[in-house]
């Protein structure tokens, strides 16, 4: 079957409107992914998502839980646009006369989505775990200088003070400081975890897509489109985890008290294989599987009904 060709503007606005429902869903499960997967053998603050979410919540108020997610909200619609339409794009130039795309074409036009996409998502990735990893930093200084008062006289320790930052203050200090590259810290683990991603995901998803339609001319219905990114995003999700929390790890710029350092991907793998074992590359994954999961079922939802499509149609009735 050949791919539906749809306009360009349509394949950004159906991308951006499913980012944003779909982050907008999702972001306290992305939040409480990156603190665990941050965690190392030293403090360890939390034990399990419901955990991280209940502490953040006492500890942050409830909007604690969406800090980093004006990053993602700014950035998502371009990302899902790109993915989406890179992908779209990749698969009708690989396709040869409208016939059917072999798996290997299939994996070659996830590939470029992939590679296609990090142009947004590294810096957007950088900027959000920075905040979204602050209230961890900050609420393993408070216990540490409560357990220092307890152990010595109450001046000894004072309190840690969280001081709040911005995505601004951070991009500027990162400029200043790095030039355009420190907005790009950690853009090889990226890849390796995007690309990847990539080519199990929309391979998958297609294939899986069109075992619920029931003529090749005709569109999956959307409960077929939403389960079917649904399986394909957590599963995908859950095959790169070792590089995500790789990538996670790398583009950290604050510790916690006796973490590690890394140098690179490969330093950091290192390290982390020697000093937390092999499981701590999975550290989060069924956060991210509950992340990707709808995030992807919401997107293909979005992008198989054609709201954009319906929303451009509109726009010569109302000049008329």
């Amino acid at each position: 079957m050949a791919d539906k060709q749809i306009s360009l503007p349509a394949k950004l606005i159906n991308g951006g409107i499913a980012g944003l429902i779909g982050v907008t869903c999702v972001f306290p499960i992305d939040l409480a992914k990156t603190r665990l997967q941050n965690q190392q053998n030293g403090q360890r603050m939390y034990a399990s998502l419901s955990d991280c979410l209940i502490k953040t919540i006492r500890s942050e108020g409830y909007f604690g839980m969406y800090r980093g997610a004006a990053v993602n909200l700014t950035l998502v619609t371009p990302e899902k646009a790109i993915k989406l339409a890179a992908n779209d794009f990749f698969r009708h130039h690989l396709s040869k006369d409208g016939k059917k795309l072999t798996l290997l074409r299939e994996m070659l036009a996830g590939c470029g989505a992939g590679t296609c996409q990090v142009i947004v998502t590294t810096p957007m990735e950088m900027l959000k775990i920075q905040l979204q990893d602050a209230g961890r930093i900050a609420a393993q200084k408070k216990l540490m200088a409560a357990q220092a008062q307890l152990s010595s006289s109450p001046a000894a320790a004072e309190p840690a003070v969280e001081t709040r930052t911005t995505a601004t203050q951070i991009t500027r200090e990162l400029l200043r400081s790095k030039g355009i590259a420190g907005l790009y810290k950690g853009l090889g683990a990226t890849l390796l975890r995007d690309v990847p991603f990539s080519i199990v995901y929309f391979p998958l998803f297609a294939n899986l897509n069109k075992l619920g339609q029931k003529d090749p001319n005709v569109k999956a219905p959307f409960y077929v489109s939403f389960l079917s990114g649904c399986v394909a995003g957590s599963t995908a999700a859950v095959a790169v985890n070792p590089c995500d929390v790789i990538k996670t790890r790398l583009q950290s710029l604050q510790r916690g008290v006796n973490e590690d350092t890394y140098s690179g991907i490969l330093d950091c793998t290192k390290k982390i294989w020697q000093r937390e074992g092999p499981t701590a590359f999975f550290k989060g994954a069924y956060c991210r599987a509950l992340v990707i999961a709808p995030l992807f079922g919401i997107a293909q939802v979005v992008y198989f009904i054609g709201i954009a499509e319906f929303l451009l149609d509109m726009l010569p009735k109302h000049r008329a």
